[in-house]
């Protein structure tokens, strides 16, 4: 536990059977692939021989003008013809049970709790945006490049650190496994870990997919 001085202020204990350093690494694959497929559009589309607007009459005729045949205009050789196995609209989306989400999220954080990634603090309000201020308290903590994860949204720690660079703030309920990996800091406040602590532990069965 670390004040926003960056001092220590105390020790929070987490038990050995909350972390889980055994198993999980499937599920943080299936999570994360899960998370980058939802955000593709797939909105790509081409037209088939079929979809192109066009006259069906043959170009010429069969036979005697010594040109290659030809059928239609719309067959894929012709320049503005259309595409052979070209990409259409599709879904990417992957599904994921929940018990492999929550699989993953623990494995994720049992990681980072391990490698010492993970900072608690006492506090992280401000009664106004401060982002200099922001800024000086995760570099007393050695995280400046961080994801800051808090119990509930507040207004004026977003527009503290909307414009730092490598920062991004969460809440305890809608963290995700992608978060927790993407940043090389968890800065995260004492309130935030004790309402983490029911996901961490696999005691709540509510979650944010990746």
């Amino acid at each position: 536990m670390y004040g926003r001085d960056g001092r220590d202020s105390g020790e929070v204990e987490v038990a050995d059977d909350m972390l889980i350093l055994d198993r999980g690494e499937q599920s943080v694959r299936d999570a994360i692939v899960a998370r980058n497929a939802s955000l593709r559009a797939g909105t790509a589309s081409t037209l088939r021989k079929g979809e192109v607007a066009g006259s069906n009459k043959k170009p010429w005729k069969q036979k005697g003008t010594g040109r290659a045949r030809a059928g239609y205009r719309q067959s894929p050789v012709w320049r503005g013809g259309g595409v052979a196995f070209g990409p259409h609209p599709r879904d990417f989306s992957i599904k994921v049970n929940k018990k492999v989400v929550r699989l993953a999220f623990r494995r994720a954080l049992s990681e980072r709790i391990a490698a010492g990634a993970v900072k608690l603090v006492d506090d992280l309000s401000f009664a106004t945006p401060k982002t200099k201020e922001l800024r000086g308290v995760l570099e007393a903590l050695g995280a400046p490049s961080a994801l800051i994860v808090v119990p509930a949204w507040d207004d004026n720690l977003l527009l503290s650190a909307r414009n730092l660079q490598g920062v991004e703030v969460t809440t305890a309920r809608n963290c995700s496994v992608y978060q927790v990996l993407r940043y090389p800091s968890i800065v995260m406040t004492r309130a935030a870990w004790e309402e983490l602590k029911p996901r961490f532990s696999g005691e709540n069965t509510e979650e944010t997919v990746a």
